[in-house]
């Protein structure tokens, strides 16, 4: 009887350890946006292929709409193990390393098309390592595309700007690109723009279609210039303590769905960008304003000057490697 009673017992914790050991991998995902952006769009199709690929192994859980954390929190967040995995605009990471501050200066990139050739170039790709030293993964860019200038009272040239408040992301670039014109830059969190642009709280803000339209900027904000000024791209980062303990089975496919879904994102965003533009116009409650080129050419003299403000942190290699992704 003792002898049974003893067998019993190791085989209930055999199938105790093999029931522990089945648990799956958990990814909390966290973005700001909402789930019809490409980033939400991307972030749920790398749900899908994750568990499709790995089911019972790995299971996806996608917090929209800064449900879970704030993108200036989130990273904090991550090291502590809170969440595992997120896409903060590029602006976000500069207290992690200031290279990546060359995707805020104001008018490097000529078009989405260039954008891409340095990102998936050298330089971009070596940008994505330069996180491992405090404790962060770069596993990939995710387009969400140029940005525009909205207001309540319409942006022709940079003397338009002069005394507006306007919201922009944290990033010292930014506020200097800003301060270039005499605009007054606020660092908010994204999940309050639309109150304080509703409230009247800030002048105007900059965004790309998407955010433009998904986040309804457009209703509380009469005038859109479409300046192409800047860019609004985002990094998917993960721990490196989460990454480096996954499975390498695991990690291989779980990277390999992520390419993936950045893939079909970046597609969604090309699309999204002139199909929200539209949906703008069409809805007449936003005038969209096309700027002249010698209306561009004042804004581009303004702001240029922040390129050699920040040409030491950035580094004088990387930029010109940007400009020359242009050709």
């Amino acid at each position: 009887m003792r002898v049974l009673t003893a067998a019993a017992a190791t085989l209930a914790l055999t199938f105790g350890a093999q029931f522990a050991s089945a648990a799956p991998v958990e990814i909390k995902f966290s973005h700001v946006v909402s789930e019809n952006t490409p980033k939400g769009q991307m972030a749920n199709r790398f749900k899908q292929l994750v568990e499709e690929r790995l089911p019972g192994k790995v299971e996806v859980k996608v917090y929209p709409n800064s449900q879970l954390f704030g993108d200036n929190k989130v990273l904090e967040a991550m090291m502590l193990g809170d969440v595992q995995m997120a896409a903060p605009s590029l602006s976000k990471f500069q207290k992690y390393t200031k290279s990546l501050q060359v995707f805020d200066l104001p008018f490097l990139f000529r078009d989405m098309a260039a954008v891409e050739r340095f990102q998936q170039g050298e330089h971009g790709q070596k940008l994505l390592g330069s996180l491992k030293k405090k404790g962060l993964v770069g596993l990939g860019y995710l387009h969400n595309g140029m940005k525009q200038m909205s207001g309540y009272a319409p942006i022709r040239t940079p003397a338009d700007a002069r005394g507006k408040k306007f919201r922009i992301m944290t990033s010292d670039v930014l506020q200097a690109q800003f301060e270039a014109v005499d605009a007054v830059p606020l660092k908010k969190p994204f999940s309050e723009v639309f109150t304080l642009l509703q409230t009247r709280a800030i002048d105007g803000a900059e965004n790309p279609w998407s955010n433009l339209y998904t986040k309804k900027f457009f209703e509380v904000q009469p005038y859109i210039t479409e300046t192409n000024h800047g860019l609004l791209d985002y990094m998917v980062v993960t721990s490196a303590e989460f990454w480096l303990e996954l499975d390498d089975d695991l990690r291989v496919e779980v990277k390999k769905a992520l390419d993936e879904a950045i893939v079909y994102g970046n597609q969604v965003a090309a699309e999204k960008s002139q199909a929200d533009k539209q949906a703008i116009i069409d809805s007449k409650r936003s005038r969209v304003i096309e700027i002249t080129d010698a209306e561009r050419q004042q804004w581009v003299k303004a702001m240029k000057p922040v390129w050699k403000e920040f040409e030491d942190e950035i580094g004088k290699e990387l930029i010109e490697a940007a400009v020359a992704a242009n050709k």
